[in-house]
């Protein structure tokens, strides 16, 4: 016996879900050492016992497209241009597989550099990742 097909089908992301996905992305790309948001998110991350992974993220979600605008922390040294590149391709790629839509602007703005220690000595992510690393 046949199943009856769906006539009228939609599928929609809330911009949260495309925001964690480029934050869950930007974590595991070498010279990005966080994400950063404006005052308001800064003030809210102290009151949490996590990080925020959609901190320093906007994203503007369309029925087919995503514009993302990102704020970010480098490493010292790191070559801005090549950070840019991977985070630009693994966020396609990982929205692309997961939801289907396709990343057709992102805009990264580099807030600050610092080096590893710099950043692990100012910041409650940096002391957990730190302490995390060395036993």
């Amino acid at each position: 016996m046949d199943q009856p097909k769906v006539q009228k089908r939609k599928l929609t992301f809330e911009d949260n879900v495309i925001k964690k996905i480029a934050g869950n992305v930007s974590g595991d790309i070498d010279g990005i050492l966080s994400m950063n948001g404006g005052l308001m998110s800064n003030i809210a991350e102290r009151f949490r016992s996590d990080a925020d992974v959609t901190k320093g993220i906007d994203a503007e979600v369309g029925q087919k497209q995503v514009a993302l605008d990102m704020e970010a922390t480098l490493e010292y040294g790191a070559d801005a241009r090549v950070i840019f590149d991977q985070l630009c391709d693994r966020v396609y790629q990982a929205l692309k597989q997961m939801t289907g839509l396709e990343l057709i602007e992102l805009n990264l703005n580099v807030t600050d550099i610092m080096t590893k220690r710099e950043w692990a000595n100012q910041t409650s992510e940096g002391k957990k990742e730190t302490k995390d690393r060395v036993n």
